[in-house]
């Protein structure tokens, strides 16, 4: 082969990469607009880590922290033994599916199927800190 077809293959094969990368990328998320998507979330989550209850676990503090380890929630046994860490691409792919991620997950929400609503939500956890109690 001759030097200009190598180089173009491997620049085409970079733009390719390059190319799936983006879209493998999440967008950036708006934690003002977050909040108004975890509306959807709040019938079923509480976030303030002074106020116990809710169907669902407390998620005051969730980014950064061990899925179904926090004290105060009868987490499915399945979610106690994920050994997952709640991050952007946790977080998302949970989000998109819960009970593909997690099967036998207690949480039959509906999935929030939008790349940019999760991405949002999950600006808006960020700035939840604290535990729940």
């Amino acid at each position: 082969m001759n030097r200009n077809v190598i180089w173009g293959l491997i620049g085409g094969a970079t733009a390719i990469v390059a190319g799936a990368a983006a879209l493998a990328a999440p967008p950036p998320g708006n934690a003002v607009k977050g909040k108004a998507v975890f509306a959807r979330c709040a019938v079923c989550h509480r976030i303030d880590p002074v106020v116990a209850g809710g169907i669902g676990p407390n998620l005051a503090g969730v980014y950064g922290r061990p899925a179904g380890q926090r004290a105060g929630y009868a987490y499915s046994p399945a979610m106690r033994a994920a050994h997952i860490k709640w991050d952007e691409a946790t977080l998302s792919r949970f989000l998109a599916g819960p009970g593909k991620m997690v099967p036998g997950t207690k949480m039959m929400a509906t999935p929030v199927t939008d790349a940019q609503d999760r991405a949002d939500v999950i600006a808006f956890l960020k700035t939840v800190g604290g535990g729940a109690k």
